[in-house]
């Protein structure tokens, strides 16, 4: 049957940040970074900001959408609240910071200040206290309620634990994004693909049986129980708010995603037309098509087969 493994490794490059938007995004973030420092310093020298970028960026599995946008996450950690301020008070406190940056006013989002940029990326700043002498996890700040428990270099430390050394945890959580992205549809989030892979993933010498014995298995578990669960600090359910209609959504896709997928890898010899049955769910943006042929022979098994880190919790001070 057609092999699409090469095709899938094309995909996967095609997901990757340009070097030059990634350059950009970093010289955009030392700005933040430096003004979030000024800011306190100057307006509330009781409070110290220190960095920690977070999320997609470290684990190595962020992606452009086809919109040809994307996102960094830099925490604002500080280790001490001696005027007890809330929450969103913190909050607030960081969007003023760097309000002006750009010509758009900052977000001030349940979880984070996000600050957009007109060149198709924006940076999220999401803030924490966390004094590491007597926190056993930091507390991230959430608008108009309490801190909350979230340990966002304790799943980094776990992703790692779990990624192969030929990348393809990375690989197939970028593929399962880019689905989502592809059919938007309120579609589950980065995150909650990314623990789905690490909790589902069924590796193979090929990506395209990989992902979808990898799809079936999380179609299997959804089935029985319709949860996705931070596998460390909150340890929340990441699909606890889903109604009927979004779950039932996200179900019939990945139920649709599967048939095609079999299709692909179990039936279908030509190549092209495999490629094509992956396009439906992974879009042509990015997924390229295959050569108008029949695959001579197929020498890949479809078996499934088969670091913490000891820096300081912050990147700069």
């Amino acid at each position: 049957m057609a092999n699409s493994d090469k095709l899938f490794k094309e995909f996967n490059s095609n997901l990757q940040i340009p070097k030059s938007k990634r350059d950009a995004i970093k010289k955009s973030d030392d700005v933040l970074r430096d003004k979030i420092r000024k800011n306190f310093k100057e307006n509330h020298p009781g409070y110290i900001p220190r960095f920690y970028q977070q999320g997609s960026s470290k684990t190595k599995n962020r992606i452009r959408t086809k919109d040809d946008t994307c996102d960094l996450d830099d925490g604002v950690y500080f280790k001490d609240n001696p005027d007890n301020v809330s929450g969103t008070t913190l909050q607030s406190w960081v969007k003023k910071a760097v309000d002006g940056i750009t010509d758009s006013t900052p977000s001030h989002r349940k979880k984070c200040i996000t600050v957009d940029y007109k060149a198709g990326y924006n940076i999220d700043l999401p803030v924490f206290l966390f004094n590491a002498d007597k926190d056993m996890h930091p507390k991230l700040a959430v608008k108009d309620a309490e801190f909350q428990e979230d340990d966002p270099k304790e799943f980094i430390e776990e992703f790692n634990k779990l990624k192969d050394a030929g990348g393809q945890l990375i690989r197939i959580s970028r593929y399962l994004k880019g689905w989502c992205d592809h059919k938007r549809e309120k579609m589950p989030n980065g995150l909650s693909m990314t623990v789905l892979a690490m909790k589902y993933l069924e590796k193979n010498d090929r990506d395209d049986v990989a992902l979808k014995f990898t799809l079936i298995a999380i179609e299997t578990a959804l089935k029985k129980e319709f949860k996705c669960i931070m596998p460390t600090t909150p340890k929340d359910d990441l699909f606890v708010d889903y109604d009927k209609i979004r779950k039932e959504n996200f179900l019939n896709n990945l139920a649709d995603f599967i048939a095609d997928a079999k299709k692909a890898v179990d039936e279908e010899k030509n190549r092209l037309k495999a490629s094509r049955l992956w396009q439906r769910h992974l879009g042509k943006t990015y997924f390229p098509e295959g050569e108008d042929e029949d695959e001579k022979a197929s020498s890949a098994s479809l078996l499934t087969g088969v670091i913490g880190s000891a820096k300081p919790y912050y990147a700069g001070n």
